[in-house]
Protein backbone atom coordinates (compact mmCIF):
# COMPACT_ATOMS: atom_id res chain seq x y z
CA UNK A 1 0.00 0.00 0.00
CA UNK A 2 2.42 2.53 0.80
CA UNK A 3 5.08 1.95 -2.35
CA UNK A 4 1.67 2.97 -4.30
CA UNK A 5 1.52 6.36 -1.94
CA UNK A 6 4.51 6.86 -4.81
CA UNK A 7 2.49 9.22 -7.58
CA UNK A 8 5.24 8.35 -10.04
CA UNK A 9 5.00 4.43 -9.06
CA UNK A 10 1.13 4.75 -8.97
CA UNK A 11 0.95 6.76 -12.58
CA UNK A 12 2.71 3.74 -14.02
CA UNK A 13 0.59 0.82 -12.24
CA UNK A 14 -2.45 2.95 -13.34
CA UNK A 15 -1.33 3.27 -17.32
CA UNK A 16 -1.05 -0.93 -17.08
CA UNK A 17 -4.28 -1.38 -15.33
CA UNK A 18 -6.97 0.68 -17.50
CA UNK A 19 -6.58 -1.20 -20.59
CA UNK A 20 -7.52 -4.14 -19.06
CA UNK A 21 -10.29 -2.66 -16.56
CA UNK A 22 -12.16 -1.23 -19.85
CA UNK A 23 -11.84 -4.41 -21.91
CA UNK A 24 -13.01 -6.46 -19.34
CA UNK A 25 -15.65 -3.81 -17.90
CA UNK A 26 -17.04 -3.32 -22.10
CA UNK A 27 -17.45 -6.99 -22.65
CA UNK A 28 -18.27 -7.99 -19.29
CA UNK A 29 -21.26 -5.18 -19.62
CA UNK A 30 -22.28 -5.81 -22.99
CA UNK A 31 -22.14 -9.45 -22.51
CA UNK A 32 -24.46 -9.26 -19.36
CA UNK A 33 -27.19 -6.31 -20.93
CA UNK A 34 -27.27 -8.13 -23.93
CA UNK A 35 -27.97 -11.72 -22.31
CA UNK A 36 -30.37 -9.96 -19.58
CA UNK A 37 -32.18 -8.39 -22.68
CA UNK A 38 -32.39 -11.31 -24.95
CA UNK A 39 -31.32 -14.61 -23.93
CA UNK A 40 -33.54 -14.60 -20.49
CA UNK A 41 -36.84 -15.54 -19.67
CA UNK A 42 -39.32 -12.92 -18.77
CA UNK A 43 -40.42 -13.52 -14.71
CA UNK A 44 -43.05 -15.32 -14.23
CA UNK A 45 -44.78 -12.24 -11.56
CA UNK A 46 -43.02 -9.10 -13.40
CA UNK A 47 -43.13 -10.08 -16.96
CA UNK A 48 -40.78 -8.11 -19.63
CA UNK A 49 -40.07 -5.32 -16.56
CA UNK A 50 -38.01 -7.59 -14.51
CA UNK A 51 -35.25 -7.05 -17.20
CA UNK A 52 -34.09 -3.73 -15.63
CA UNK A 53 -32.67 -5.98 -12.75
CA UNK A 54 -29.63 -5.76 -15.19
CA UNK A 55 -28.87 -2.52 -14.65
CA UNK A 56 -30.15 -1.57 -11.58
CA UNK A 57 -28.75 -4.28 -8.93
CA UNK A 58 -25.08 -3.10 -9.91
CA UNK A 59 -25.73 0.30 -9.74
CA UNK A 60 -27.19 0.14 -6.68
CA UNK A 61 -24.62 -1.77 -5.26
CA UNK A 62 -21.60 0.65 -6.90
CA UNK A 63 -23.86 3.10 -4.88
CA UNK A 64 -23.43 1.78 -1.42
CA UNK A 65 -19.85 0.04 -2.40
CA UNK A 66 -18.69 3.57 -4.00
CA UNK A 67 -19.52 5.33 -0.30
CA UNK A 68 -17.81 2.29 1.57
CA UNK A 69 -14.21 2.76 -0.50
CA UNK A 70 -14.67 6.50 -0.37
CA UNK A 71 -15.06 5.87 3.36
CA UNK A 72 -12.43 3.33 3.67
CA UNK A 73 -10.18 6.25 1.63
CA UNK A 74 -10.77 8.63 4.30
CA UNK A 75 -10.33 5.92 7.02
CA UNK A 76 -6.92 5.65 5.34
CA UNK A 77 -6.48 9.58 5.03
CA UNK A 78 -7.70 10.13 8.24
CA UNK A 79 -5.42 7.31 10.48
CA UNK A 80 -1.95 6.72 8.28
CA UNK A 81 -1.96 10.30 6.37
CA UNK A 82 -1.63 8.32 2.96
CA UNK A 83 -1.09 10.43 0.55
CA UNK A 84 -2.47 9.71 -2.46
CA UNK A 85 -5.96 7.75 -0.48
CA UNK A 86 -8.08 11.58 -0.14
CA UNK A 87 -7.25 12.01 -3.71
CA UNK A 88 -8.90 8.19 -4.15
CA UNK A 89 -12.01 9.21 -2.46
CA UNK A 90 -12.72 12.67 -4.33
CA UNK A 91 -11.89 10.63 -7.21
CA UNK A 92 -14.75 8.41 -6.60
CA UNK A 93 -16.86 10.51 -5.49
CA UNK A 94 -18.23 11.75 -8.95
CA UNK A 95 -18.80 8.21 -10.62
CA UNK A 96 -20.62 7.10 -7.14
CA UNK A 97 -22.98 10.00 -7.48
CA UNK A 98 -23.57 8.97 -10.98
CA UNK A 99 -24.56 5.46 -10.29
CA UNK A 100 -26.51 6.03 -7.35
CA UNK A 101 -28.25 8.61 -9.84
CA UNK A 102 -28.63 5.76 -11.77
CA UNK A 103 -29.92 3.39 -8.91
CA UNK A 104 -32.61 5.82 -8.65
CA UNK A 105 -34.13 6.21 -11.95
CA UNK A 106 -33.95 2.44 -12.69
CA UNK A 107 -35.65 2.04 -9.28
CA UNK A 108 -38.14 4.42 -10.15
CA UNK A 109 -38.97 3.13 -13.48
CA UNK A 110 -39.07 -0.41 -12.47
CA UNK A 111 -41.49 1.00 -9.15
CA UNK A 112 -44.02 2.46 -11.97
CA UNK A 113 -45.02 -1.14 -13.60
CA UNK A 114 -44.60 -3.09 -10.38
CA UNK A 115 -45.68 -0.96 -7.70
CA UNK A 116 -48.23 1.37 -9.59
CA UNK A 117 -46.21 4.23 -8.48
CA UNK A 118 -42.71 6.37 -9.74
CA UNK A 119 -42.11 6.96 -6.08
CA UNK A 120 -42.52 6.33 -2.43
CA UNK A 121 -41.11 7.57 0.63
CA UNK A 122 -40.57 4.21 2.47
CA UNK A 123 -37.22 3.34 3.85
CA UNK A 124 -34.92 2.03 1.32
CA UNK A 125 -35.77 4.54 -1.57
CA UNK A 126 -35.42 7.20 1.13
CA UNK A 127 -32.27 6.55 2.20
CA UNK A 128 -30.57 5.92 -0.94
CA UNK A 129 -31.73 9.48 -2.07
CA UNK A 130 -29.85 10.89 0.99
CA UNK A 131 -26.97 9.07 -0.09
CA UNK A 132 -27.31 10.80 -3.47
CA UNK A 133 -27.18 14.01 -1.73
CA UNK A 134 -24.37 12.88 0.64
CA UNK A 135 -22.38 12.30 -2.34
CA UNK A 136 -23.12 15.95 -3.74
CA UNK A 137 -22.42 17.08 -0.52
CA UNK A 138 -18.76 15.42 -0.67
CA UNK A 139 -18.04 16.75 -3.81
CA UNK A 140 -18.79 20.10 -3.23
CA UNK A 141 -17.47 19.76 0.41
CA UNK A 142 -13.88 18.70 -1.39
CA UNK A 143 -14.01 21.33 -3.87
CA UNK A 144 -14.64 24.41 -1.26
CA UNK A 145 -11.29 23.26 0.19
CA UNK A 146 -9.19 22.70 -2.31
CA UNK A 147 -8.38 19.26 -0.84
CA UNK A 148 -5.71 18.73 -4.11
CA UNK A 149 -3.09 21.40 -3.64
CA UNK A 150 -0.48 18.55 -3.63
CA UNK A 151 0.35 15.15 -2.59
CA UNK A 152 0.62 15.60 0.79
CA UNK A 153 -1.54 18.55 2.17
CA UNK A 154 -5.06 16.94 1.47
CA UNK A 155 -8.06 18.39 3.96
CA UNK A 156 -9.28 16.00 6.39
CA UNK A 157 -12.61 17.78 6.56
CA UNK A 158 -13.91 15.74 3.52
CA UNK A 159 -12.44 12.39 5.14
CA UNK A 160 -14.38 13.05 8.48
CA UNK A 161 -17.49 13.82 6.51
CA UNK A 162 -17.56 10.51 4.29
CA UNK A 163 -16.87 8.84 7.76
CA UNK A 164 -19.67 10.32 8.84
CA UNK A 165 -21.86 9.68 6.36
CA UNK A 166 -21.09 6.03 6.43
CA UNK A 167 -23.57 5.64 9.28
CA UNK A 168 -25.79 6.07 6.09
CA UNK A 169 -25.23 2.29 4.91
CA UNK A 170 -26.44 0.04 7.34
CA UNK A 171 -29.25 1.79 7.76
CA UNK A 172 -29.70 1.24 3.40
CA UNK A 173 -29.33 -1.83 3.71
CA UNK A 174 -31.67 -2.71 6.55
CA UNK A 175 -33.94 -0.69 6.31
CA UNK A 176 -36.27 -3.63 4.09
CA UNK A 177 -36.04 -4.82 7.80
CA UNK A 178 -36.56 -2.23 9.92
CA UNK A 179 -39.73 0.00 7.84
CA UNK A 180 -42.65 -1.38 6.20
CA UNK A 181 -41.43 -0.75 2.78
CA UNK A 182 -42.71 -1.48 -0.94
CA UNK A 183 -39.29 -2.54 -1.69
CA UNK A 184 -38.15 -5.85 -1.77
CA UNK A 185 -36.41 -8.10 0.62
CA UNK A 186 -32.93 -9.40 0.07
CA UNK A 187 -32.80 -11.43 -2.98
CA UNK A 188 -29.19 -12.13 -3.07
CA UNK A 189 -26.75 -13.45 -0.41
CA UNK A 190 -23.72 -15.35 -0.47
CA UNK A 191 -25.09 -18.76 0.07
CA UNK A 192 -28.03 -18.22 -1.44
CA UNK A 193 -30.64 -16.58 -4.11
CA UNK A 194 -34.01 -15.60 -4.25
CA UNK A 195 -33.80 -15.33 -8.48
CA UNK A 196 -34.22 -18.54 -10.80
CA UNK A 197 -30.81 -19.38 -12.41
CA UNK A 198 -32.24 -18.94 -15.59
CA UNK A 199 -33.11 -15.33 -14.63
CA UNK A 200 -29.95 -14.60 -12.70
CA UNK A 201 -26.90 -15.88 -15.00
CA UNK A 202 -25.99 -12.38 -16.68
CA UNK A 203 -26.08 -10.49 -13.23
CA UNK A 204 -23.15 -11.89 -12.23
CA UNK A 205 -21.59 -10.43 -15.65
CA UNK A 206 -22.93 -7.01 -15.38
CA UNK A 207 -21.82 -6.61 -11.61
CA UNK A 208 -18.26 -7.16 -12.91
CA UNK A 209 -18.42 -4.73 -15.95
CA UNK A 210 -19.85 -2.38 -14.20
CA UNK A 211 -17.63 -2.58 -11.16
CA UNK A 212 -14.43 -2.66 -13.59
CA UNK A 213 -15.98 0.47 -15.08
CA UNK A 214 -16.03 2.28 -11.74
CA UNK A 215 -12.58 1.18 -10.99
CA UNK A 216 -11.80 2.83 -14.65
CA UNK A 217 -13.02 5.52 -14.15
CA UNK A 218 -11.48 6.42 -10.80
CA UNK A 219 -8.05 5.75 -11.80
CA UNK A 220 -8.37 8.11 -14.81
CA UNK A 221 -10.23 10.79 -12.76
CA UNK A 222 -7.11 10.23 -10.07
CA UNK A 223 -4.49 11.22 -13.07
CA UNK A 224 -6.38 14.19 -13.70
CA UNK A 225 -6.42 14.98 -9.82
CA UNK A 226 -2.31 14.23 -9.83
CA UNK A 227 -1.61 15.97 -12.50
CA UNK A 228 -4.11 19.22 -11.64
CA UNK A 229 -1.75 19.28 -8.66
CA UNK A 230 1.66 19.32 -10.22
CA UNK A 231 0.28 22.14 -12.55
CA UNK A 232 -1.04 24.09 -9.37
CA UNK A 233 2.56 23.01 -7.82
CA UNK A 234 4.47 24.38 -10.72
CA UNK A 235 2.23 27.85 -10.34
CA UNK A 236 3.08 28.34 -6.96
CA UNK A 237 6.90 27.77 -7.46
CA UNK A 238 6.83 30.57 -10.26
CA UNK A 239 4.97 32.98 -8.24
CA UNK A 240 7.05 32.59 -5.34
CA UNK A 241 10.61 33.37 -7.96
Amino acid sequence: MMRLANPHYFLSFSKKLTPWLAIIGILSSLAGIIGGLFFTPPDFLQGETVRILYIHVPTAWLAMGGWSCIALASLVQFVWRHPLAGIAAKAMALPGAVFTALCLMTGSIWGRPTWGTWWEWDGRLTSVLILFFLYLGYIALSRSVSSVNSFSSVSRLPAIYALLGAINLPIIHYSVLWWRTLHQGQSLGLTHSAIAPSLLWPLPLTLLGFSCLFALITLFRMRYLLAHAQYEARLQRMASL
